[in-house]
Formats: structure tokens, C-alpha cells, sequence
């Protein structure tokens, strides 16, 4: 005789959703601290590229921001469960889906990279007389790596509320900008803007050189899969337009005008510098600017500072931008290798990379993502020469992850995108793919950095797929229908060993008695459900859910042991289900779907005309809600 499995006593809930609990300020929050890093850096490396002619290359930069700000505004509209390049290239093609994915993790080792050296950078300029801090800014890629493998030591033992540090310091630093705009407006002044000095050729190189302020755009995309739904709205049919849009568009606003003024700001330092400084000479003034080009905003707020109140106030001043942009772009770079162990396990789950990229730590944390996570951008800083040649690295990465996704967009039927949608996307996929053929042209060393992430991801993948004995089969559409899944799975006959069979029970009726035969005739385990339907459901007080119990159910218990004594003369599995529910038809679609039931079994309904009226037959109802891979029957 067959062993009798233990009872199964659950209480169930209606579904199981990832948590909607990112309201627009925390989302708008968490995409400052990516987004809002980047006029740490940007505006500095544009006066590297163009010097007092830098101002229409900034001014670019800003809109092309605005631009993609636009488009992943529409993207969170349609993908309100995550929009991010391995999602929204998914639905085109696998193999896109994982080039995507690996062009994002060049763009987060190297937002790593940088952001941590950024980040020193502001907290040990302009303090070289402290023998400790000198020591750190001569030694400065060294550091950063020290910085990084504590940051990937602290991950080890698991992100817990990751994003909170960056939405602590997302305030205090728009406060920063708005202050080092204030005290800079005054002395605003195109007396020291210069004309272009190269060829139009030449200056679109320098633009492309400095686009370094559009990844934020792919962490809100990523986010729309945890945001508060809209009004209206359902788990089931989710909308997130409102809500993504509130995050947004301060956010790219704040980028876009406070990048463009504060590059106004810089350009407009020679006003001030003959004051604090006493430099005249415009190439001595241009020499300093290059100098401190890393930290570019601490040397506004300093020099602003002084002329507007005192050489005190500057250097305390500059302390303050120097704290709270290095602790933003240390939560930026944190942030970067926590998405990079999340991507990276993400398409292990999805059987694109070795099932060893799931193994968790006592932590919950994938050991080998963590180890990726952390270790590439060490290697990409013990071969960085200095802080442009990293940040050189750093735009092929996010600029390709961005037009493999608006791209992916620009061609997808399925999502409802409008023609004007389409228009959009195909612009910016154009702008971003001549970007990214520039990028790969004049920056051999940024191409041959993500050639080697493509090549390692894509033979890393290669060898997964070869692992679980997957091939690809090219294939005419004709050819295709006759052999997809659904078609073998309707033909392929149903009397096997091992089945599931549920039978809803309401009262000792002739369902059971052909659940019973069923179950015999296919040597299948028969689940009896009883589902106890209930107004208001609560427990006393101490008292776990979960723990209501069919042998105090005098009905559910006359049902139960009647079964398990006629399955055990039979020789059959019979297994009580027993559940409180408000909602029958939903509790018995959740068990079917949760136990892997094979064949669900009910009766018809026997409520009087004016209860079905008001509440609906469950056999309608779960037939509605019952997925595709179940098969219902309904005796009656």
C-alpha cells in the first residue's frame, strides 16, 4: 500500500506579488543618487575636452539628458514591471537581452570605478598639507580599490535598506546645488566664453567624450517593478505611469538646468579668481582648472564662497560639497555593485549564466555576482592611468545599454507604443548609435574594455547553454508552429503516473466518488480541499496564521477521514487541504497553482439563483482565474 502523505494545512492569500511599496519620492530619490552624481563629474572633464569653449558641448550634454528622460518616461509607462534593457530586449530576442545586459555591466563596473574615485577625489582635494590625505589623493587608485572591496565586503553580509543612504543624501546635496548656484548667479558672465576652436568633426568627438550623465535613466526603469500603482489600477493589470513620471521629471529637471548652469558657473570663475587668488593670466586660470577638474564643484562652492563672504567661509563651504558629494558618490558607487550582483543573478535565473550564480550565502547574497561585482572594477582601476582615461571608459558602456533599449522599444508590437512613441525612440536610437560608433572609433581602449565584457559574458553564456544541453535551431515560421511546446503538450496523452488531481470538496457528494476514480485509474495523488468561506477573517490573539486545523471542522473532518479511509482501501495518496478564505474561487486557483496540481476536479455549484446572481458560481469564477497548464473539470 502506498504511504500516505502528511496533511497539508494552509491559509492563503490572494496572489504573490514583488512588494509596491516605492512611492515617487523615494523613487525620485534613489534616481538623484545615480543620476544626480554625474555634474560631480561632467562639467570638469568638459573643460578638460574643450577649456572656455566647453559651454555649447554642456549645453548639449543637457539636452541629450532631457532627451533620454523623456524616452524612459514613456518606457516606465509600458513597462510597468521593470523597463530596463534585459527586460524591454527580452521581448525582441534573448541573445539582444544578454548583449544588453553585459553593455549595463560595463556601464556599472565602471560607474563604480569612478564614482569611488570621484568621491576621494572631493574629500582630499584642497588638503594635500595633511600628510594622511595626501597620501590618499597620490595613491588615490589604490584607495579606491580598498574603498570598493570593503563596499563588496559589507555586501556580503546582505543590501539592507541599500537605498536608504542615497535617499538621506538626496536632499542635502539638491540644497548643496541650489546653494552653489545661488551665491555663483551674481557673478554669471559670457565675457570669458571662447568660440570653438576645431572642427564641427572635432567637437562632436568632445561631446561624445563627455556623456556621462545618462545611466540614471536605467536604474528608474528598473524600479517601476516595486513602484506604488496608480489609482485604478491592479496587481494584475499594474500602472505606474503617474508615479514614474512624478520621479522623473524633478529629477531631470535638476540635472538638465542645475549641470548647465553650474557649467555657466565654472566658465565664469576668472571674475572671481583674480580676488581669491589673484591670478589675471587666463592660461594660469585655465592650468588651475584642469588641475582640480575631479572635484570641480568643491573648487566652485570654495572660490563663490570667498568673494561672496569670506576665504572662512570658502574653505568651510568647500568642505561641506567635498562631504556630501564623496558620500553620494560612495552610495553611488554601492548602489552600482549591488545592481551588478542583482543583473547578474537575474539572468542566471533566466538559464543565461552558470547555475553557480545562484548559490547564496548564509546572507541571502549570490557568492560569484558579489565576487564579479566587486573584483571587475578593481581590474579596471589597477589599469586606469588617471581620472580621464577611466571616465573615457565609462559612456560606451550606459550609451550602448540605453540604444540597445530604446531600440528594442522602437521596433516592440506588443507593448501599445503610438507612432509618435516610435518616433521618439527612433530618434534617440539614432542620436545614441552615431554616439556609440564615435565612442568605439576614437576610444580604442573603451572599445577593447567592452569587447572583453561581450566576449566573456557572451562565452559565458555559451558555455551555460552547452551545460544544460540547449542548442539553437534556426527554423522556418511554417516549421515552428508544428513543433512549439503547446502543440506536443496538447497531443501528448494524459494517463501518467504521478499526477495531481484536487477535488474541491463542499459536502460528502458524487464528486468525490469520481475524484476518487480518477485518481485510481491514473495512480495520481488526490488532494481534498476544503475551503472553509468566511465574512471577516482573524485570529486570537498569539495566534499564528496558519494554524486552523480540519479536525475542528465537524464537516471538513467527516470529509476527511472518510476520504483517507477510502483512498488507504484503495492504496491511493490522499492529502487534506483545508483553508479559511473569504474567497473561495481565488483560494482554490492559489493551492491549484501552488501545489502543481495536474487536474482540478469540482462540482457544480448548488448555491440557490439569487447567490450566484450576487456572488458568482465558484466553478465560473475559478474557471476565469484558473492558468492554461491546469485542466478543470466540472462534474455535475
Amino acid at each position: 500500500m502506498a504511504r500516505l502523505v502528511e496533511d497539508v494545512v494552509l491559509d492563503t492569500h490572494a496572489g504573490v506579488h514583488r512588494p509596491r511599496n516605492l512611492d515617487w519620492r523615494r523613487a525620485a530619490a534613489l534616481l538623484y543618487g545615480d543620476w544626480g552624481t554625474s555634474k560631480a563629474y561632467v562639467i570638469g572633464l568638459a573643460f578638460v575636452a574643450a577649456g572656455f569653449s566647453s559651454l555649447p558641448i554642456i549645453l548639449a550634454v543637457c539636452a541629450l539628458t532631457g532627451l533620454v528622460g523623456i524616452n524612459y518616461i514613456v518606457i516606465c509607462r509600458h513597462f510597468p514591471d521593470g523597463g530596463g534593457v534585459y527586460s524591454a530586449a527580452r521581448e525582441q530576442s534573448r541573445l539582444l537581452a544578454v548583449v544588453g545586459a553585459l553593455l549595463l555591466v560595463a556601464d556599472l563596473t565602471v560607474t563604480a570605478a569612478l564614482s569611488g574615485w570621484s568621491a576621494l577625489s572631493y574629500i582630499t582635494s584642497g588638503a594635500e598639507q595633511m600628510t594622511w590625505i595626501g597620501f590618499l589623493r597620490d595613491h588615490i587608485a589604490l584607495t579606491t580599490i580598498g574603498v570598493l572591496l570593503i563596499m563588496g565586503l559589507v555586501n556580503y553580509f546582505g543590501p539592507k535598506h541599500s537605498g536608504s543612504f542615497a535617499v538621506a543624501l538626496a536632499l542635502p546635496t539638491a540644497l548643496v546645488v541650489v546653494f552653489l548656484i545661488a551665491m555663483s548667479a551674481p557673478h554669471f558672465t559670457t565675457r570669458f566664453l571662447e568660440p570653438r576652436h576645431q572642427s564641427l568633426a572635432t567637437v562632436w568627438v568632445q561631446f561624445v567624450s563627455v556623456i556621462l550623465a545618462l545611466s540614471g535613466a536605467e536604474s528608474i526603469a528598473n524600479l517601476t517593478g516595486v513602484m506604488k500603482l496608480d489609482p485604478g489600477s491592479t496587481m494584475e493589470h499594474p500602472r505606474v505611469a503617474r508615479e514614474s513620471l512624478k520621479a522623473i521629471t524633478p529629477v531631470a529637471i535638476e540635472v538638465v538646468i542645475g549641470t548647465a548652469l553650474l557649467g555657466w558657473a565654472m566658465l565664469s570663475l576668472p571674475a572671481v579668481l583674480d580676488k581669491t587668488l589673484h591670478l589675471t593670466d587666463k592660461g594660469a586660470i585655465s592650468a588651475i582648472l584642469g588641475q582640480r577638474s575631479e572635484d570641480m564643484l568643491r573648487f566652485i562652492g570654495e572660490e563663490f564662497a570667498t568673494a561672496t563672504f569670506s576665504p572662512a567661509v570658502g574653505q568651510i563651504f568647500g568642505w561641506i560639497v567635498g562631504v556630501v558629494f564623496c558620500l553620494l558618490l560612495l552610495s553611488a558607487a554601492n548602489t552600482a555593485i549591488v545592481a551588478m550582483i542583482g543583473l547578474l543573478y537575474m539572468m542566471s535565473r533566466d538559464r543565461e549564466m552558470p547555475r553557480q550564480f545562484r548559490r547564496l550565502n548564509g546572507h541571502g547574497v549570490p557568492m560569484w555576482p558579489l565576487f564579479i561585482a566587486t573584483g571587475l572594477p578593481v581590474v579596471v582601476l589597477l589599469f586606469a592611468a588617471n581620472f580621464t582615461a577611466l571616465a573615457g571608459l565609462y559612456a560606451i558602456g550606459v550609451v550602448g545599454a540605453i540604444t540597445v533599449n530604446v531600440g528594442s522599444c522602437t521596433f516592440n508590437r506588443t507593448r501599445g507604443f503610438t507612432w509618435y512613441d516610435r518616433v521618439l525612440f527612433a530618434v534617440t536610437f539614432v542620436v545614441l548609435a552615431f554616439v556609440e560608433l564615435t565612442l568605439a572609433h576614437t576610444k580604442l581602449d573603451a572599445l577593447q574594455f567592452v569587447l572583453a565584457i561581450l566576449m566573456g559574458g557572451l562565452a559565458l553564456r555559451a558555455y551555460t547553454l552547452k551545460r544544460q544541453g540547449l542548442t539553437t535551431l534556426t527554423v522556418t515560421r511554417e516549421v515552428a508552429r508544428m513543433v512549439t511546446p503547446d502543440l506536443a503538450a496538447t497531443m501528448r496523452p494524459r494517463l501518467q503516473e504521478g499526477q495531481k488531481i484536487m477535488v474541491a470538496a463542499r459536502g460528502i457528494t458524487p464528486v468525490l466518488s469520481f475524484a476518487l476514480d480518477e485518481a485510481q485509474l491514473r495512480k495520481a495523488t488526490l488532494f481534498v480541499l476544503y475551503v472553509k468561506e468566511v465574512a471577516v477573517y482573524y485570529t486570537a490573539a498569539g495566534t499564528r496564521l496558519g494554524r486552523s486545523n480540519w479536525q475542528d471542522d465537524p464537516e471538513a473532518n467527516a470529509i476527511m477521514c472518510s476520504m483517507r479511509k477510502l483512498g488507504s482501501e484503495r492504496g491511493m495518496n490522499v492529502v487534506p487541504l483545508y483553508a479559511v478564505s473569504q474567497d473561495a474561487a481565488t483560494t482554490i486557483v492559489d493551492l491549484a497553482a501552488t501545489m502543481g496540481i495536474d487536474f482540478l476536479v469540482i462540482g457544480a455549484s448548488q448555491r440557490p439563483a439569487l447567490v450566484k446572481l450576487l456572488r458568482g458560481s465558484v466553478a465560473t469564477n475559478v474557471a476565469q482565474q484558473l492558468p492554461e497548464s491546469i485542466h478543470l473539470l466540472i462534474f455535475g
